[in-house]
This record gives C-alpha cells, sequence and structure tokens, in this order.
C-alpha cells in the first residue's frame, strides 16, 4: 500500500516536471519571438535599430535574459546591428530551433559547440532580405526549471503524510481482514461435526468503521444462522424424541390391552365352555358360572370404556368442549350419588369448595374425574374419610385437593401411580374390577383441560392428589 502510494507520487511529479519544463522552454520561445517580431517590425516601418537596441539592453538588464544575443543579417549573410556578441549566421539554420535539434552538419566545430550552448530564434522578413537570430544561453532555460527548496519540502512532507495515511489504512485493512480470517477459521470449526468444543465469536474485535460495520453484521447474521440451525436441529431430534416416544407407548399400550383383554375373555370362555360341555350340572352351579361370566363382561366393558377415554382424551384435547362448571355445584351433585349409590361403603365424603367458585372445564369429565378418585379412595385406601376442598387461588387458576386418611402407598410407587395399567397390587385390584387405567384417566382429564396434578404421601396418613384448574373468563 505505502509502495503504491510512493509509485503514484513518483509517476504525478515526474508527469508535473516534464509538463512545468515544457510550460517554461515555451515561454522562453515566446519572448525570444516577440523581440525578434519587435525588430522585424521596426525594420518593416524602416526605424533605426539602435535605439530599440538600447531598449532591450536595459529592459533586459536585471532579467534572465541579460545575456540574450541579437544579430540582424542582411539577405547576403552581411550583419547589419548585434547586440552582444554575434552569433555567425549559417545557411543550414533555417527556422527557430533548440539546442537539442541544432543539425549536425552546421557550420564547422567551434561555431557548432558554440551554438550548443544557445537557445536560438531564427525569424525572416516578409520580403526575405532581413533575419533576426535571437538567442539566449541554454543555463537561462535551466535556471527557470529549478525547483525550490520550498517545493521539495513540501513534496517530503506529501511524502511522510501519504506514508503514515497508508500505513494506518493498511494496519485497518490488515486488522480486519485478520479478524474476518478467524472468524472463518472459526466458523469451520462450528461447522465440523466432529468438533466438540463450543466456538464463540464475541472476542472478535473490528474496528468502528464502515468495514467494521459489514464484518460485524456478518459475524451477527451467522452467528443467527448457525442458532437457527442448532435449534432446528434441537426441534427435529425432540420431534423424532416424540414420536419414538409415542409409537412406544402406543405399542406398550397395544400390550397391554391385550394382556388385559385375555384374562375376562379366557374366564368367560373357560365358564361357557364348562356349562356346555357339563350337562347335568345343576342349576345352582349353572348360574354361579354365568353371574362369573358376566362379571367378567362386566369388567370387559369397562376396560374397553377407560381405552376409548383414554383414547379420546389423547387425540383430541384439543377439541374437547369446555363451558364454565361450577364446582361447588358439581361436587354437590357426587356428594348426593355417593350417598344414594353406597358407591364407597363406610367411606365417608366430606367437601369444601366456595360457592362461586367456576372453572373452564367440561362437566362429564370432571364428574368422572373427581368420582374416579373418590372410588379409588374407597376401595384402596382402608380409610374412614376422603376430602375434597378448594387449597388456593391465582389470577389464572384455583388449587384443590383430594385426600383420604387411609395407609397411602409406599413412596416408590409414587412415580408410577399415573402409569397404564400400574397396579400396586395386581391380583387385589383385578379382583375388585380395576383396569388400572383410572389414575391415568384422572390426570389425562386435568392436562387436557390445562391444569397440572400430583399425588404424595400425606404426614398424618393418606393418599393426597392437588390439582389446578383454569378459571373460567369471568373471574371468581
Amino acid at each position: 500500500m505505502v509502495g503504491l502510494s510512493w509509485l503514484i507520487i513518483g509517476v504525478c511529479m515526474v508527469y508535473q516536471h516534464k509538463r512545468e519544463e515544457d510550460i517554461r522552454v515555451e515561454a522562453v520561445r515566446d519572448q525570444l519571438m516577440r523581440v525578434s517580431d519587435r525588430i522585424l517590425a521596426s525594420y518593416e516601418y524602416d526605424e533605426d535599430f539602435l535605439p530599440l537596441g538600447d531598449f532591450f539592453v536595459k529592459y533586459f538588464r536585471n532579467s534572465v535574459y541579460k545575456d540574450m544575443r541579437v544579430s540582424v543579417y542582411d539577405a547576403n549573410d552581411i550583419l547589419l546591428y548585434s547586440i552582444g556578441t554575434p552569433m555567425e549566421m549559417n545557411p543550414a539554420y533555417t527556422e527557430e530551433f533548440s539546442p537539442e535539434q541544432i543539425p549536425d552538419q552546421a557550420g564547422d566545430g567551434e561555431n557548432k559547440k558554440n551554438y550548443r550552448d544557445f537557445f536560438v530564434s531564427l525569424r525572416k522578413s516578409n520580403d526575405g532580405n532581413v533575419r533576426v537570430l535571437v538567442a539566449v544561453p541554454s543555463a537561462v532555460i535551466a535556471s527557470t526549471l529549478q525547483t525550490d527548496g520550498e517545493f521539495w519540502g513540501i513534496v517530503a512532507i506529501l511524502f511522510v503524510v501519504v506514508s503514515v495515511i497508508a500505513y494506518y489504512s493498511t494496519g485497518i485493512l490488515t486488522r480486519n481482514v485478520n479478524t474476518l480470517t478467524e472468524f472463518a477459521n472459526r466458523a469451520i470449526r462450528v461447522r465440523d461435526p466432529e468438533n466438540g468444543e463450543k466456538v464463540t465469536f464475541d472476542d472478535l474485535k473490528f474496528p468502528d468503521d464502515e468495514l467494521g460495520d459489514v464484518s460485524r453484521k456478518l459475524v451477527q447474521l451467522y452467528t443467527e444462522k448457525v442458532d437457527a440451525l442448532a435449534k432446528s436441529e434441537r426441534e427435529h431430534k425432540i420431534a423424532i424424541h416424540a414420536v419414538e416416544e409415542k409409537s412406544r407407548i402406543k405399542r406398550q399400550l397395544t400390550n397391554n390391552i391385550n394382556h388385559e383383554l385375555k384374562t375376562p375373555i379366557g374366564v368367560i370362555r373357560g365358564y361357557i365352555d364348562t356349562i356346555l360341555s357339563s350337562d347335568d350340572m345343576d342349576e345352582a352351579t349353572r348360574t354361579h358360572f354365568l353371574l362369573r361370566a358376566q362379571k367378567n363382561v362386566d369388567r370387559l366393558c369397562s376396560l374397553l370404556n377407560d381405552v376409548s377415554t383414554m383414547t379420546r382424551l389423547e387425540e383430541g384435547s384439543g377439541n374437547i368442549p369446555v363451558t364454565d362448571v361450577n364446582m361447588h355445584d358439581l361436587v354437590y351433585t357426587i356428594a348426593n350419588d355417593l350417598a344414594v349409590s353406597n358407591l364407597v361403603g363406610n367411606l365417608e365424603f366430606k367437601y369444601d369448595v366456595p360457592l362461586d367458585c367456576v372453572v373452564k372445564g367440561n362437566a362429564s369429565l370432571l364428574l368422572g374425574m373427581i368420582s374416579n378418585l373418590i372410588k379409588n379412595a374407597g376401595l384402596h385406601s382402608h380409610g374412614t374419610e376422603v376430602v375434597f376442598k378448594t387449597v388456593s387461588e391465582t389470577d389464572k387458576y384455583y388449587s384443590f385437593v383430594l385426600y383420604d386418611n387411609g395407609t397411602g402407598v409406599a413412596d416408590e410407587h409414587l412415580p408410577h401411580l399415573f402409569e397404564r395399567f400400574y397396579r400396586i397390587d395386581a391380583g387385589r385390584s383385578r379382583r375388585i374390577g380395576g383396569t388400572g387405567l383410572g389414575l391415568p384417566i384422572v390426570k389425562n382429564t386435568v392436562e387436557a383441560l390445562g391444569g397440572t396434578i400430583n399425588v404424595r404421601n400425606r404426614a398424618s396418613g393418606g393418599l393426597e392428589f392437588v390439582f389446578t384448574l383454569e378459571k373460567w373468563k369471568v373471574r371468581c
């Protein structure tokens, strides 16, 4: 960069010096021609050369033309007038010329050398009878072309200024290029799948200029692109994992359903085959077998209903119709149904819900969910009471709790209670008609309505379910 700047300045200086030389040579030539023209004008007007010559001597006395020579010849090369030492006329000189243009055949050696020391202008009158030869020493040209110290000082300062500017400009460009090179190298490492290191660009510093702004924008765009690709890859992996997990759950559910269906179907078939193959079976035994078969049919229907409910909740949670549900009225209805049906035996049901507690939900699903929890407590808790109440509220949600005062469950079972077909005591659960889908349906119901649910053992004994439901649009 610095060398290129010096080269440009050097070329400009040479061009300017040559141009200045041509201008000053032309100025000398014009001056000599004016002198020749003035003398020829005197001849044309038949004036005496002597007064004019004295005027030229005085006029140029203190100038670079003080050593100027003027020689006036007639057509026969006879000297008519001169200022200074006469310049000998040679027929070879028929026009004005500079020392570099003197022909080699002009005059003898001494005369030729004499002419080469002068810049000469040769003019003749219109009638051709008078020729004027005006010459100045070549040193006059050289003196006019001498460059003063101020010019070289300006040139030196210009060289220094240009060198400094070029140095710093090159430094800025070099820093930008080096930083961009480092950015490119890091970008390669970012895209290298075998590279496990975390590559950042925060420490890359660009100058505060237009090129720096463009460089920072490039880094920003690349970083955003890398982040977007990384996010897309993460989301892709999550989506694949979700699909695989869903497929796994479906396979597991299918296997569990097959297993659960085989038991009641096998029992039903066994009883029917026994009845059909025993012609001498007494009526009491036949009735007993039919009742047992009927019980397994009921269990099979209950299982199919639960599977249908699970499928509806999982695949159509976004399409479940929701309305405003008054939880106090809902729980009041459940309490009356329990009292009439004696569904939970001697287990006492208590509730404490504000009269104006309205949630966003589906009355049928919520009724089934709470009834399922109460029924589950009646079958497994071995307690004497089950309580449902509102425990807190926020601007958006109500929190509810349903607990019993029974024995609870072992802590290792708590994380699995909401899993499909999970049973703490599989044999007992089947004997009392459980399908293993009750609590999963409860969890899916709450989540389908936009809430959450957790289960834990109470310190005083019993199992406690805590769940949230979203408030209706009008604040309760």
